[in-house]
């Protein structure tokens, strides 16, 4: 989890955006939060029970064909979930949409409002990851751009810059 910038290794790994960012939570090695461990046990997290805080009463997720929960749509949002999908998607896990939320961060936003510990930095370097994985997308009238904005663009130029590559407002990196 690191990338090549103007000759430097630049991570971008959970220690070093825990450092970055001054994360205060701390676990030692082979250790999760509780966020994650609820995400990798096979019973996971409780749909029904999730849907029950986050949703306004009588409204649950939008579901596939064969019923799978996939998403709650924002007009079947609480306002406290309205308020935390717009602080994540805008701050801490960008989306090119935030009109609703899938089942993932439904399960982030659960964990926060029942006080789960939550180890934000590794969350955010495995959305980075996923991020710069993701093939490029075309925009439509000229395919020469990319039609995809780039996430965390802040946090990277910060890490970038921290980590001594030269960053100037006016320098594209």
């Amino acid at each position: 989890m690191r990338s090549w910038v103007r000759g430097q290794w630049i991570p971008f790994d959970a220690d070093a955006i825990s450092q970055f960012l001054g994360d205060l939570l701390v676990l030692e090695e082979g250790q999760q939060c509780e966020f994650s461990q609820r995400r990798n046990r096979a019973d996971g997290f409780d749909e029904e029970a999730i849907a029950q805080l986050l949703c306004t009463p009588g409204q649950d997720f939008t579901r596939t064909a064969t019923g799978r929960r996939v998403r709650i749509m924002c007009t079947s949002m609480t306002t406290l979930t309205q308020t935390w999908m717009t602080l994540l998607l805008s701050n801490v896990l960008p989306s090119d949409h935030n009109s609703d939320l899938p089942l993932l961060k439904c399960q982030l936003v659960y964990a926060i409002l029942t006080r789960m510990s939550i180890h934000m930095a590794q969350v955010i370097a495995d959305a980075i990851y996923l991020f710069a994985g993701l093939p490029p997308t075309r925009h439509p009238l000229d395919p020469d751009k990319s039609n995809r904005a780039l996430g965390f663009s802040a946090l990277i130029t910060g890490l970038c810059q921290s980590f001594g590559v030269p960053v100037t407002p006016t320098k594209v990196i």
